[in-house]
């Protein structure tokens, strides 16, 4: 089980955000703990997409308690692999 961050880099209001994902939402929640993110600002709770939004203070944060780096592409990897399996259960 991992927690990524991916390098995204996305300008909002003066600062560069980065996506944060997970094996599981409880380790995405647990590492969002320890950043000091509130868990209301999960992002699309419930789905195959459900990820926090984080800046690039907290990316480096988080990749210093073991997160692993990924690029932009690898996370949208890792999105569509859990919405194939999501469809896969459900079937």
């Amino acid at each position: 089980m991992a927690v990524y961050v991916d390098n995204a880099m996305i300008p909002f209001h003066g600062l560069h955000m980065n996506h944060m994902l997970a094996d599981s939402v409880d380790e995405l929640l647990e590492m969002a703990t320890k950043l000091g993110i509130d868990h209301k600002w999960l992002q699309k709770p419930g789905t195959h997409q459900v990820h926090f939004d984080i800046s690039a203070e907290r990316r480096a944060l988080a990749l210093a308690m073991g997160a692993i780096s990924i690029t932009y592409k690898q996370a949208g990897r890792i999105t569509y692999a859990r919405k194939m399996a999501m469809k896969r259960a459900a079937e």
